[in-house]
């Protein structure tokens, strides 16, 4: 593999899509690994540029063909990362990973020069507005996320780095910053 692999994760709400999309802008050598999902689409998602959207059949049947670097299930859905297309797109440079805290531990366990990052929100009461505004949310949906929340900020010692999501464009370059430091080594 010739690019380094970053695993960014986050509380749901906390504004990893939108700091990663700047990010992105800001380096041509970035890939995003695509995730597997059996979730449906939200508005504007995209097939294979979102997510790879299938159905819990096909989802287990990649399971048993070791297809995943890593996989998990939250919030009823079914989520992993196709081996073959991450290993693919470290050939053409520096991939991002954008999942969750167990799947982030697992991802380090096979890849160990993995640099894990958590975006974490600047406080309680700022993600639970980020998550209501939204607007694509229900709310047992809601108060389930806010509910772990807690967990995913416990699980947020074992990373790297802890970038605070105030600011969209200080995130952003703070997470750059890393990047960069991580890339020339």
């Amino acid at each position: 593999m010739s690019g380094k692999l970053f695993v960014i994760s986050g509380a749901s709400g906390v504004g990893k899509s939108t700091v990663l999309s700047r990010v992105m802008a800001q380096r041509s050598d970035l890939r995003f690994s695509v995730s597997a999902t059996t979730r449906a689409p939200r508005p504007g998602e995209q097939e294979g540029v979102s997510y790879y959207f299938v159905t819990r059949e096909q989802f287990e049947e990649m399971i048993r063909q070791n297809a995943f670097v890593e996989y998990d299930a939250h919030m009823k859905n079914c989520y992993g990362t196709p081996r073959a297309q991450l290993e693919e797109k470290l050939q053409l440079g520096h991939v991002i990973l954008d999942i969750e805290p167990n799947g982030a531990f697992n991802v380090r366990a096979q890849c160990p020069d993995a640099t894990l990052i958590f975006v974490a929100p600047p406080s309680l009461e700022e993600l639970e507005r980020r998550l209501r505004g939204r607007g694509d949310t229900p709310e047992d949906q809601i108060a389930v996320r806010l509910e772990r929340v807690q967990w995913e900020l416990e699980q947020s010692k074992k990373y790297d780095y802890v970038v605070i999501n105030s600011r969209v464009e200080t995130c952003a370059d703070e997470i750059l910053k890393i990047i960069a430091e991580k890339a020339e080594k």
